[in-house]
């Protein structure tokens, strides 16, 4: 069955960090970093409802402002999560620009600042010359958003700053089974899409389902209970999870967060920006090996390990930093120790 999600990474494995994530049936997109995202086309730009910054260092953060420029002009609010501090940084970003023409604008911008107990919103609006306007505080334990299609948690990471991981995940997928529905003599429709949102909702089991559909110019309607129709149409299989990880020192607190976060994921993408013999480097400014990321990976029983986010001193290298990765993962290589 096919996932919901369909991931990409915006660069090469030596450019800025970045994943688009599609979202196959709701015609919108996820995306995870603001690096350099000359390489996504302003449609597909276009499709963003949610951004997800790690941190505000540039290779993280400079395509906030080719973002902003496709947005503009649209009527429509962007939500953007980001660690302590990317509310003022959003701010600042703002006010490097003159807003006297765009007071009949109604494009908006909803930040999260997301702290270790607790999320802060506040909203920059383009009819007011993007002055921020704070909207409330809400606890934060661990879930940045959720909707009846995916959602998406957090970790805080030691990057010497704040620096966020996510994952992303996909409810329980629903599927029709086609034969057992032309079985039951009705033809599809929305009423299908009701009868999974009532699923999801873990609604009774006698709850009434009306199919209704129209026969020679006739309406037709047919009842069923949601129960029966569970048993009977619907196909139930583990949705995708996907975990990002970019930016992050090793050691023992952070592992136990990563871990816990990427725990079972489908897919993992994981920075690795050094080789081990580099290991002392790694640590020095606060980045993980490609044996660390494959410890990680194995740690957290992940299905596939992607790694990315490599230094440019291993250029024309970078199956290196791959293998490495991947034997650990795989247990060729003995896992590193935080």
């Amino acid at each position: 069955m096919k996932s919901a999600f369909v991931p990409r990474l915006i660069n090469g494995p030596f450019g800025d960090p970045g994943l688009y994530v599609s979202l196959r049936w709701l015609g919108r997109a996820l995306l995870f970093d603001l690096g350099n995202i000359e390489r996504i086309p302003g449609p597909a730009i276009a499709r963003v409802s949610h951004v997800f910054v790690s941190h505000t260092h540039l290779d993280h953060f400079i395509g906030f402002d080719r973002m902003l420029r496709i947005f503009l002009s649209r009527d429509t609010e962007l939500t953007l999560f980001g660690p302590a501090g990317i509310v003022r940084n959003v701010a600042g970003k703002l006010r490097g620009y003159t807003w006297n023409l765009v007071e009949n604008y109604s494009f908006s911008l909803l930040v999260h600042e997301v702290s270790s107990d607790k999320i802060v919103r506040c909203r920059f609006r383009a009819r007011t010359g993007f002055e921020a306007e704070e909207i409330d505080e809400q606890p934060f334990s661990g879930v940045l958003h959720s909707e009846a299609s995916l959602w998406v948690e957090a970790a805080i990471l030691d990057h010497k700053i704040p620096c966020l991981a996510f994952a992303l995940h996909e409810p329980t997928r629903l599927n029709i089974r086609t034969d057992a529905l032309r079985q039951l003599g009705v033809p599809p429709g929305r009423w299908l899409s009701e009868l999974k949102q009532r699923i999801r909702e873990s609604a009774p089991e006698d709850t009434p389902i009306y199919a209704r559909w129209r026969d020679q110019g006739e309406e037709r309607v047919q009842e069923f209970r949601l129960g029966d129709l569970r048993r009977q149409l619907v196909l139930e299989t583990p949705g995708t999870k996907i975990c990002y990880v970019v930016d992050a020192i090793f050691h023992k607190e952070n592992a136990q967060r990563i871990v816990e976060l990427a725990r079972g994921a489908d897919l993992f993408f994981c920075e690795s920006l050094f080789l081990d013999r580099d290991r002392q480097e790694a640590s020095k400014r606060y980045h993980l090996t490609a044996r660390q990321a494959g410890t990680l990976a194995r740690l957290a029983e992940v299905r596939e390990l992607r790694t990315f986010h490599f230094s440019p001193r291993y250029s024309g290298q970078a199956q290196r930093l791959v293998a490495e990765a991947q034997a650990t993962f795989l247990g060729e290589l003995p896992p590193d120790e935080p």
